[in-house]
């Protein structure tokens, strides 16, 4: 028997960042048979035409609060004029309100989660969201994730169900790297390693500085970082400080984000935690980018090291200075991991596999007895 679902999420956000959720949506009314309405601002938004073209009915509506009447009675309304057999909620402010709005409601509740920390059984917002009894079961994207509600107390460990973002190869087959040379100025004879990341203490950013730092001269190196905030005054004195003090590049945010890593020699991202699924990762493995990671949870299965990738260990600058190191001095192995990253991530990470995950784990919760 079909299935039905109400999402209540926001695609006011990049492409890249809301088509591997939108892609699960997708799928599951092209190859499992369900039924999905999802609620969302179309303003703004991106992959609404595709959720469209693929059966999936939009909803011109979106949260605005936590806590506000208003925000509770939209969603309740729609379950009460239509059936549904979950509730998808994607959003701190979609979550509550959501809980809120399923008061009474016979029907399945999910929380999403793609990030590993704050999450404390002690702190009493958690139990308007994903700790409130009403929840039955939450999505997450790693088994990172998994781990971090598992280790709580008195959490049913039964809730916490692991489902992938997965990407579509299809997506990066027609990516046209930018010219390095024309974009930024950077001479074709360097090798390029992009760091794309926001400015959050997690991503790294202060050891990656320190391990370019012990790097010696004659390398041949280009640091193009991208994303907002990077160029704090730690970084950048750590860079000029460095042989490559000429040699470094900040673009701030970009919207041909995929066009850059195409066009860049290597990937690289220092993060020391919090990371759910990196998508950063999974697009330059999908390119075909060599990549350098760190061994935190939320990467664990993106790679085999030394095969499909370089992982060092997290908060060792030293590692990371090996293995930028040792990556550009070896063209071979930069070509190596290229190819058996994507081939890799391919297998593992693609949307088909993902979809077909988050159609066993609503089965799964739908079984259960209230």
């Amino acid at each position: 028997m079909s299935k039905s679902l109400l999402v209540v999420s926001d695609y006011r956000d990049s492409l890249n960042a809301v088509r591997p959720e939108g892609r699960w949506f997708t799928g599951l009314v092209k190859d499992f048979g369900y039924s999905v309405t999802v609620m969302t601002r179309r303003k703004g938004a991106n992959y609404i035409d595709e959720l469209e073209a693929g059966g999936v009915r939009i909803i011109d509506w979106h949260p605005e609060s936590k806590f506000g009447a208003t925000d509770r009675d939209g969603i309740k309304a729609e379950l009460e004029a239509n059936h549904y057999d979950l509730l998808h909620l994607f959003n701190n402010k979609s979550i509550v309100a959501g809980i809120r709005a399923a008061k009474g409601w016979p029907g399945k509740v999910l929380t999403y989660r793609g990030y590993t920390g704050n999450i404390h059984w002690w702190d009493p917002s958690a139990y308007f969201q994903h700790l409130n009894k009403r929840v039955d079961g939450i999505i997450c994207v790693s088994g990172a994730v998994k781990k971090r509600f598992d280790q709580l107390p008195f959490f049913d460990k039964s809730k916490a169900l692991v489902v992938g973002k997965g990407h579509d190869p299809t997506w990066y087959a027609n990516i046209e790297p930018v010219d390095l040379e024309a974009e930024f100025d950077i001479p074709p004879e360097r090798t390029t390693i992009i760091v794309v990341a926001n400015a959050r203490r997690m991503k790294g950013m202060d050891y990656l500085g320190t391990a370019i730092g012990r790097l010696p001269a004659d390398l041949g190196l280009h640091f193009l970082f991208v994303g907002r905030g990077l160029e704090t005054n730690k970084l950048g004195s750590d860079l000029s400080d460095s042989y490559y003090g000429h040699q470094f590049t900040f673009t701030g945010f970009r919207k041909d984000v995929l066009n850059i890593i195409a066009a860049a020699d290597v990937s690289l991202l220092p993060s020391v935690k919090g990371e759910g699924l990196s998508k950063v990762l999974l697009e330059s493995m999908f390119l075909a980018r060599p990549t350098i990671m760190t061994d935190i949870d939320g990467n664990k299965g993106l790679g085999i090291g030394g095969e499909t990738a370089l992982i060092v260990p997290a908060r060792d600058d030293e590692a990371l200075t090996e293995a930028m190191l040792n990556i550009a001095e070896k063209p071979a192995l930069r070509e190596k991991l290229g190819t058996a990253g994507k081939a890799y991530i391919t297998e593992h990470f693609q949307a088909n596999r993902t979809v077909a995950d988050l159609d066993v784990a609503y089965r799964t919760v739908l079984s259960r007895n209230n």
